[in-house]
């Protein structure tokens, strides 16, 4: 089931093409959490380079795609009044890789919110690849003007 796709995705994230690490989110839950995937492309320029005969989706961008999924869930949670201002990345408490993505996966992305205050959003993300675990960590978000 595909409740948005990544056209629809561009749309409410500020991210744009090639900095957009979501393809379609599947369900969601307002203020509580949200599930998307990623497919990782053989096609990707960054997979050149990381790393050259043994590409290898960087770790970096598996985080990346948990933030986008979160602020996704942040910006569809939040009141029309607050909608107009952006997600940064604020901290992370800890990130753990178990198993490493290769071209050609399907990353599933899960994110549940932990806390939603004012001005900050922490939630648990995790990443799993032919149903085992690749990463999970645990984030947040703040959003300003």
């Amino acid at each position: 089931m595909c409740i948005l796709i990544s056209k629809d995705i561009s749309k409410i994230l500020p991210h744009q093409y090639p900095f957009i690490f979501i393809d379609k989110i599947i369900k969601y839950v307002r203020g509580k959490y949200v599930i998307a995937v990623k497919n990782v492309n053989f096609k990707s320029s960054f997979l050149k380079g990381h790393f050259p005969n043994y590409p290898i989706f960087p770790g970096v961008l598996i985080l990346e795609s948990i933030l986008q999924t979160a602020c996704f869930l942040a910006f569809k949670s939040m009141t029309e009044l607050c909608k107009k201002k952006l997600f940064y990345f604020s901290s992370i408490d800890y990130a753990k890789f178990r198993k490493k993505v290769f071209p050609g996966d399907t990353m599933i992305i899960y994110v549940n919110i932990l806390n939603f205050r004012t001005n900050i959003m922490r939630f648990h993300g995790n990443v799993v690849v032919n149903e085992k675990m690749v990463c999970d960590t645990q984030m947040s978000v703040v959003y300003s003007r």
